[in-house]
């Protein structure tokens, strides 16, 4: 059963003697990212002010998550659709293109559908008498990335169901995500500030205390075109940092930005470059799968799995 405002049942049973009576609606869509931004979109010609929010109604257009009842455990998977321009930005990079970097990992989608009494707007936004949740799950995966648009599978919280038990991974590498908890290292402690040089290119940071230790760590621009932009380090040397994904705008001679140190989750990196052995959480020495090959004994006994005598 559906949960609704004591003003949205109301006008709903109103509109039952008169079948022809028109139904105002339109979808509401709220996508609560890992990183603790919010962002909200409707499918209208106008913004929607709701439960503290202003869906957007000029930007991004998200279409999809259709409403399904069933009984039962199983994973209810849709794809949805997300059409963004080259002006529309998440975090100073493209939309699109911040979503082919990982800006949905672990993100919360839901769609509501939004009832009104008349199109007139308050303060420039459509004011709803109520919503109905349709639809409420995480990014499973990102589909496919284009040029305007983007597929997206999104999985009812029951795929949590789905996770195998213990969650502890036996492998030879950490499985810990650098500088969370558990790896209880402070990011802090392993950055450092410096300014863009000379020959700088999208995807080339010269920086003059670049080193082979800001490998596969993390670069945030603080001035500049591409102020506030985080992107991945793919490798360094002495003489500046190559960047996994290219950005958005070519930086210029004294942009200002933070690196921070990589690690590649192996017992000898955690041990001799960060000292931090005791919160490493890799397997390194459990053997590897054995495989046989060649034929069985004769005297081999395949229903009982012994020799026989």
């Amino acid at each position: 059963m559906k949960s609704a405002t004591a003003a949205l049942v109301t006008y709903l049973n109103g509109l039952r003697p008169t079948s022809d009576a028109p139904l105002q609606s339109g979808d509401l869509f709220t996508i609560w990212l890992a990183n603790g931004t919010i962002l909200t979109y409707t499918d209208l010609d106008l913004p929607v002010a709701w439960n503290g929010y202003v869906y957007s109604a000029s930007s991004v257009l998200v279409s999809g998550l259709r409403y399904k009842c069933s009984l039962g455990l199983s994973v209810d998977q849709q794809k949805i659709v997300i059409s963004a321009r080259s002006t529309d930005t998440l975090g100073g990079i493209p939309f699109l293109q911040a979503l082919q970097q990982g800006a949905f990992d672990g993100a919360i989608l839901q769609r509501e559908k939004a009832f009104f009494s008349s199109w007139a707007t308050t303060a420039g936004s459509l004011v709803p008498i109520g919503t109905a949740i349709m639809f409420k799950g995480r990014v499973a995966a990102i589909d496919d990335v284009g040029r305007t648009t983007a597929q997206v599978t999104v999985a009812a919280d029951t795929v949590f169901l789905a996770i195998n038990m213990p969650r502890r991974l036996w492998s030879p590498q950490c499985t810990h995500v650098l500088y969370d908890s558990g790896c209880g290292l402070a990011r802090g402690t392993y950055s450092a500030s410096g300014t863009v040089g000379t020959g700088a290119t999208n995807t080339w940071v010269p920086w003059s205390s670049s080193s082979s230790a800001y490998a596969q760590g993390t670069v945030t621009f603080t001035s500049g075109a591409n102020s506030g932009i985080v992107t991945t380090i793919k490798s360094a040397t002495a003489g500046g940092l190559v960047l996994a994904y290219p950005l958005p705008n070519v930086p210029t001679v004294g942009d200002a930005f933070t690196a921070s140190q990589g690690c590649d989750h192996t017992q000898a990196t955690c041990q001799s470059k960060f000292n931090n052995l005791a919160n490493f959480r890799g397997y390194p020495y459990v053997p590897p799968p054995q495989v046989m090959t060649g034929p069985l004994s004769a005297n081999w006994n395949a229903s009982t799995h012994t020799k026989g005598k």
